[in-house]
């Protein structure tokens, strides 16, 4: 590549973070004032008009807050962990395409690529409530790990009937596969990935490594100023990203009639995320044994059963 591509390549991943940062804070206001609605009262409504500036708002308190270290918190890792969690949320929309013709990378292997980076993720959450060395943040990162390895299994191997129905682990080939929505094909497989994003994003009814009402705030109970933001933008990014996974996976990313497919994309994640946010408000957190169960003795079976019905009826067919 010469430095013209270069160029080229690094404005395209730096209008695409913005771009992806920009839609974090869209998130952020738009949360807060579907819960309002759902919760009759008004949300944001002094930043600016209609509230729209909230986001600049707390973005602009957390980074002028004093920056603190904990006295008997491990420092080094104190400081990078809340990194790790939007950095690798963030990477996995390299390989994300949002049209026929538009997305930063296409991999054969994307799909892997995602998985691997998403169980990165979790160290985020782990090494912050390990090395804030206080107890209620390093219960938070072992029910992080925990929550990971019991939902990462079932998640993996729902999408393994896509795998075998679009015969590619590149996201562009599996969208171009569906001419027929895998939702349709794979419902069970539909409802076990989205369980298990849920769960993966630490969202309710599963936000069992905050839970504050026993835990104080788990692995973040020892952060402020900005990098108790770096948490909070890659929960936000992880929504993100769960959403547009779903879309692109079984919901047949940009295809759709009259429209262009790229609106057909957004129409369909934004639905996704006010998903997300309606559960929150609606569904009240579980107890951690039945966060265990459901992944365990549901999801795990479930998802097992799902693969060999997928995988001996995509063996009928072929042979027929």
């Amino acid at each position: 590549m010469n430095f013209a591509q270069w160029l080229l390549a690094l404005s395209s991943l730096g209008l695409a973070l913005l771009g992806l940062l920009f839609i974090a804070a869209l998130m952020v206001y738009g949360e807060r004032k579907i819960l309002a609605l759902l919760q009759d009262r008004l949300g944001p409504n002094r930043a600016g008009p209609f509230g729209l500036l909230q986001p600049i708002a707390d973005f602009l308190k957390l980074l002028t807050k004093e920056h603190f270290v904990p006295p008997f918190a491990d420092r080094n890792i104190y400081i990078i962990a809340p990194i790790i969690v939007p950095f690798t949320a963030l990477l996995s929309f390299v390989v994300v395409p949002v049209s026929d013709d538009w997305w930063l990378a296409d991999l054969n292997i994307a799909l892997l690529f995602i998985l691997a980076l998403s169980s990165l993720r979790v160290y985020g959450i782990m090494l912050g409530g390990w090395a804030s060395n206080s107890k209620y943040p390093l219960f938070g990162g072992l029910r992080s790990a925990a929550q990971m390895i019991s939902y990462e299994l079932p998640m993996g191997l729902a999408l393994m009937g896509v795998i075998i129905l679009s015969g590619s682990f590149s996201l562009v080939d599996i969208v171009a596969a569906q001419e027929l929505p895998f939702i349709i094909l794979q419902p069970i497989g539909f409802i076990i990935f989205l369980v298990c994003g849920i769960a993966e994003t630490n969202r309710l009814p599963f936000d069992l490594p905050e839970a504050e009402n026993e835990l104080a705030s788990g692995y973040n109970t020892e952060y402020g100023d900005i990098k108790f933001a770096f948490y909070y933008l890659g929960e936000y990014i992880g929504v993100l990203l769960i959403a547009v996974l779903i879309t692109v996976l079984f919901l047949g990313g940009w295809h759709g009639p009259w429209i262009p497919g790229v609106f057909w994309f957004m129409l369909k994640t934004l639905t996704l995320i006010f998903l997300f946010f309606w559960l929150r408000t609606s569904l009240p957190r579980l107890r951690y044994d039945q966060l265990m169960n459901c992944g365990w003795k549901f999801l795990l079976p479930a998802a097992l059963i799902n693969l060999l019905v997928t995988a001996f009826l995509g063996l009928f067919w072929m042979e027929g």
